[in-house]
């Protein structure tokens, strides 16, 4: 029995040996391993609020996005430059002619601009900011601008240096002609003895190209107001034109008003004499190339600002609201509900009065304000055609600012001044497509 026993303590010996090892797994910790880990994922970030750039279109993508409208402007550059060529071709030496033929290319150049501007701003790329471009590509039209400024420029001089060479001729009663004939390499004595001039139009017959000239340029102005924006770069006022012909948008342009002008004058040379013809075309391109010359300057001068970040500061006539208000304005707080129901509660009578508004003035004006005492610093620039900047450092009066509506206080004082710089500057309200200011005011207290 004993051995029996032996024996089957030994069986079950024998079928589960003793393991001197654990390897069964245990959890020393529920949290996450940390390691050494040197390069770690960054933190999450906001999306940027610019995109590092944005795509520019192609020329088919721009043409297939052109609308009808915009075709038809496109279609009617391409007339307007016929027109153009139509009108230099037609010269035949006439000083007169020649320098017309160069404000009509003018016109068919801001016509074409016009049109490129239109249809780029299609896109995102033309209005919106990127890092590549911060105001976008707005500022390629100032840059396009001072190319056909320049062109205006030269081609004043050019006519102007034909002008005096003509007038410093012995004997201007017989012109010149600007190509020798190619018919003949010889000229009899009587054909060189007779004064025929080198532009000859019939006592009573039409000038076409002078009417073409005319015909082009008011469909360009009244039918496409091409290059408004030129016009108001320009700053040119006729007041004492624009009460003959009230709303003509035409007389606010100085060089639509040019071609018309000299255009209509070509059209009463033929009901002149012949014999002063060459004296009177000889002047009428002196005066063309003097506008040329005078209004390409001014015109380049003011891109050529815009294209430094300055801001040319010529005088803009505006028309602004004069309000009566209470003496004692000065010193009232603004009220805390809104800047609205302050101009309501100080303004009695309200008279609409024109003004010429300089840079100086604005500054005057923004220092007259209530709750102002002197503006330290004031920085204007432009950046394009529909928009400019400006930074003012504002030291305020003594009290403004203090206690429990410091911030609603503030607030108001920066709307108004925003206010005040974008209706003296802007052109005032309800002008529309005027120039909008941005302004970012810095207020300092007197304590």
């Amino acid at each position: 029995m004993a051995t029996d026993d032996g024996l089957a303590s030994g069986d079950s010996d024998a079928q589960a040996p003793k393991n001197p090892f654990n390897f069964q797994t245990q959890f020393i910790s529920t949290g996450p391993v940390k390691s050494h880990q040197i390069f770690q994922e960054p933190p999450p970030r906001p999306p940027p609020v610019l995109p590092a750039s944005l795509p520019i279109p192609t020329f088919k993508e721009a043409w297939a996005s052109m609308q009808r409208d915009q075709r038809a402007r496109l279609c009617w550059c391409c007339c307007h430059a016929a027109v153009a060529m139509y009108v230099f071709f037609s010269a035949e030496g006439s000083l007169a002619m020649t320098a017309l033929s160069h404000l009509v290319f003018f016109d068919v150049g801001s016509a074409a601009v016009c049109v490129a501007v239109d249809v780029l701003g299609n896109f995102e790329v033309w209005r919106r900011s990127s890092i590549r471009h911060p105001f976008g590509l707005q500022r390629a039209e100032v840059l396009a601008g001072f190319a056909m400024s320049v062109f205006l420029v030269f081609g004043g001089s050019i006519s102007s240096r034909t002008t005096s060479s003509t007038f410093s001729r012995p004997s201007a009663s017989t012109p010149r002609t600007t190509r020798p004939p190619r018919t003949s390499p010889t000229i009899t004595a009587a054909a060189a003895a007779t004064p025929t001039p080198a532009r000859y139009v019939s006592p009573g017959t039409v000038d076409f190209a002078s009417l073409a000239a005319v015909v082009s340029t008011l469909v360009s102005a009244y039918g496409l107001r091409n290059h408004s924006r030129i016009r108001r770069v320009m700053r040119v006022p006729f007041p004492y034109l624009a009460s003959l012909l009230p709303g003509a948008g035409i007389l606010a342009n100085p060089f639509h008003f040019l071609t018309l002008c000299f255009s209509f004058l070509l059209l009463l040379l033929p009901l002149v004499s012949l014999a002063h013809f060459v004296w009177l075309d000889a002047v009428i391109c002196a005066a063309i190339a003097a506008s040329m010359f005078i209004l390409g300057t001014r015109l380049a001068v003011a891109q050529g600002l815009m294209l430094l970040m300055s801001y040319s500061g010529l005088p803009t006539t505006t028309t602004i609201s004069s309000s009566s208000t209470n003496p004692s304005s000065k010193s009232k707080p603004f009220p805390s509900s809104s800047s609205s129901s302050f101009s309501a509660a100080t303004t009695t009578t309200t008279a609409a009065t024109t003004t010429t508004t300089t840079v100086s003035s604005v500054v005057r004006e923004l220092e007259s304000e209530p709750h102002v005492a002197r503006v330290e610093e004031a920085q204007f620039w432009q950046v394009h055609y529909g928009l400019a900047m400006a930074n003012l450092k504002v030291r305020l009066a003594r009290g403004t600012g203090s206690g429990g509506s410091d911030d609603g206080t503030l607030s108001q004082v920066r709307a108004r001044l925003a206010r005040v710089v974008q209706n003296r500057l802007g052109e005032g309200y309800g002008r529309g497509g005027n120039l909008r200011w941005e302004v970012t005011v810095q207020t300092c207290s007197d304590g």
